[in-house]
């Protein structure tokens, strides 16, 4: 039976964003009964991309889902990260799991394109999904949203997600200008692809000088290599955030004269066709709804590459918007249950980016020897446990449908 025929009963439901968020949320919300539809404005799903992390209780939430064992052999298992000083020699060299706080042997890194195909691989066949299109306007009335698509068609749903990330649509449409909930966190950061013309090999090598740092990443034995260039910049440059050659312009004027491979990495960036280049910052919002619509993922808290726990707030955060949905026929009740039941843990993972910019980024002479002393130490200490952030929260089980559904 088709998804339209068979779903003339159920109540639609639209999400904007075929991310990580988006389908792990469509996953739920099908299982629960929902007619599901993801609008996504890419022309199809992003592979590849830079390394992300899977942690605590997120971990659990892809086990519901069936897919941990997809993850865990896509998972990369970096063996050392390696920390530099200004002119390339070694500060230490360590288990990335001393210098995260993860746990070895159940936390997972994995390419961000492989979690988005394995969310995609088990929604496909039940969730439609709308790419190469986006929403247009949100017309909110009593029973339901009418929403008009940038292709021009026309769709009335009982509720609408934003699940587009930290720069959301939804959001700035519903709620207003980013501006209001942005909390910028005094860095901006370059990520592109490059040659991996330095024999590495599943592992991470990163240098620094105060407010500036460059890192290459070798998720595997192949010949490219993730590149990052980050530095510190105590207000947000704007005029760059919407120009690609402004961007490429201004990360050359900061690392201008910088030792060891950035200048090598500076030409990588400019002849790269991947660049990606945001502010550090976090969307911090008092409410995640208004009327049908609500927000999850990075549109709603997106926490910052900081903590490391932007995929893993995604997938928790999915999966209690559905678990709400699904146990509460009101949406108003619903989206109420979300709030309490995920608020307390986004601000504990939030709250992980007041140790993590020091740790990794420091910002002056005093506060990098702090930094290198402290990875020294940690070269012979036992292995960090993990941070109690990462599974604060014990998921509910699934809410079984309610019987009015």
């Amino acid at each position: 039976m088709s998804i339209q025929a068979s779903t003339a009963a159920k109540r639609k439901v639209l999400i904007s964003g075929a991310s990580i968020a988006g389908p792990a949320l469509a996953y739920w919300l099908n299982r629960s009964g929902f007619a599901v539809t993801v609008v996504e404005k890419a022309g199809a799903l992003r592979d590849g991309g830079y390394p992300i992390d899977v942690r605590g209780t997120a971990i659990e939430v892809v086990r519901r889902m069936g897919i941990l064992p997809r993850l865990r052999d896509a998972h990369i298992d970096s063996r050392r990260c390696t920390f530099l000083d200004a002119d390339g020699s070694e500060v230490a060299s360590l288990s990335p799991h001393a210098v995260a706080g993860g746990v070895e042997g159940r936390d997972l890194e994995v390419r961000r394109g492989d979690l988005t195909a394995a969310l995609y691989a088990v929604v496909r066949d039940d969730v439609e999904f709308l790419f190469d299109d986006s929403i247009d306007t949100l017309d909110q009335y009593g029973q339901g949203v009418d929403v008009t698509f940038h292709s021009g068609r026309r769709r009335t749903f009982d509720l609408v997600v934003g699940a587009d990330g930290m720069h959301s649509h939804t959001r700035e449409s519903l709620f207003g200008p980013e501006e209001q909930f942005h909390r910028h966190l005094g860095y901006c950061f370059a990520i592109f692809t490059m040659p991996n013309t330095f024999g590495l090999s599943r592992e991470v090598v990163l240098w620094n000088t105060p407010g500036k740092a460059a890192a290459l990443y070798a998720v595997g034995d192949n010949d490219e290599l993730h590149a990052f260039l980050t530095f510190h910049q105590p207000e947000p440059p704007f005029g760059a955030l919407r120009s690609p050659d402004a961007q490429r312009d201004l990360v050359a004027t900061v690392f201008a004269g910088a030792g060891w491979e950035v200048p090598g990495m500076v030409d990588a960036m400019r002849d790269a066709d991947d660049l990606f280049f945001d502010t550090a910052g976090q969307i911090r919002m008092p409410h995640w709804s208004k009327g049908r619509v609500a927000l999850v993922g990075d549109a709603a808290y997106a926490p910052s590459f900081l903590t490391g726990q932007g995929s893993s707030l995604a997938l928790v955060g999915a999966y209690m918007l559905a678990n709400a949905l699904a146990a509460n026929r009101d949406h108003t009740a619903a989206f109420a249950a979300y709030e309490r039941g995920a608020r307390g843990f986004v601000a504990m993972n939030q709250a992980l980016v007041d140790n993590g910019g020091a740790t990794l980024f420091p910002t002056t002479v005093r506060a990098l020897e702090q930094r290198n002393t402290m990875l020294r130490d940690l070269v012979t200490m036992p292995s960090a446990t993990v941070r109690p952030a990462y599974s604060a929260l014990a998921l509910p089980e699934f809410a079984p449908l309610p019987m009015n559904s």
